[in-house]
């Protein structure tokens, strides 16, 4: 794979795009803590991998108009959050999802004027942080029921493990629109049929911006490719969805 830069990124927060008013992403971190616990007879530290965790860190830029920065964060909701960053805007980049705590909101004002808001956002309900790639090419508008582009994993036979998927719905007009994800395994003589338990509470404008993870069961075989199709009764959906794909068991 080549080497990137992180120029075009895309940064969501609860179906919120604020990817304009992020100056920098501090740490995208998780993984599990580990626990020494050498025994006498060694010669060097053994470790144990414990709890999983994770947490994502910015700065914002202070922008209190509709749908931005201050409006998104300034609440701090003790609800869950849905935080992802996307690694540019094409189908299978990286991109990575954390359901969160929002724990701070904290605006610096610095003596050249500068207003900046440092943020963080702390695993929650025991799931740590999880890569995995982009199902749509950053933001996706859908104007009627639509079948996506698909993503070739490249993993023949697919994976035994289910899926972890992560959507933002930016906005909606109608009455509502559900996403969906599913797989084929040859993007052709095998058609396309709904991963089972991938399919995405009905989104409407009422409750948008909006966000939700799924967690398939986590030992359902998915195979090769995926795409996200749409339907309901609306005019213009725009969305993201990033799907993880488990390539081990999992306790989550």
């Amino acid at each position: 794979m080549s080497k990137t830069t992180g120029l075009g990124d895309n940064f969501y927060v609860d179906g919120y795009d604020l990817s304009g008013d992020t100056s920098s992403l501090g740490r995208i971190g998780g993984g599990p803590a580990l626990m020494e616990m050498q025994g006498i007879d060694a010669s060097s530290i053994e470790r144990l991998g414990t709890l999983k965790d994770g947490s994502i860190e910015w700065v914002s830029y202070f922008n209190p108009d509709a749908l931005h920065s201050h409006v998104a964060l300034s609440s701090l909701p003790l609800t869950n959050r849905i935080v992802t960053y996307f690694r540019g805007t094409a189908i299978g980049n990286a991109a990575c999802g954390l359901q969160a705590k929002q724990i701070n909101y904290d605006p610096t004002r610095a003596a050249d004027g500068a207003l900046t808001v440092a943020v963080q956002a702390q695993a929650a309900n025991a799931l740590p942080l999880e890569w995995g790639e982009m199902l749509t090419a950053g933001k996706r508008t859908d104007t009627t029921a639509t079948a996506g582009t698909a993503f070739d994993s490249g993993i023949v036979g697919g994976t035994d493990f289910g899926l972890s998927l992560y959507l933002h719905v930016f906005s909606v007009t109608g009455t509502s629109v559900t996403v969906k994800v599913q797989e084929s395994s040859d993007n052709g003589a095998d058609a396309y049929a709904d991963v089972a338990g991938a399919t995405f509470v009905a989104a409407t404008p009422a409750a948008s911006p909006q966000s939700q993870r799924l967690r398939t069961a986590t030992n359902l075989t998915v195979e090769r490719y995926l795409k996200v199709t749409t339907s309901g009764t609306f005019t213009s959906a725009t969305f993201a969805v990033v799907a993880v794909r488990h390539l081990l068991a999992s306790e989550y």
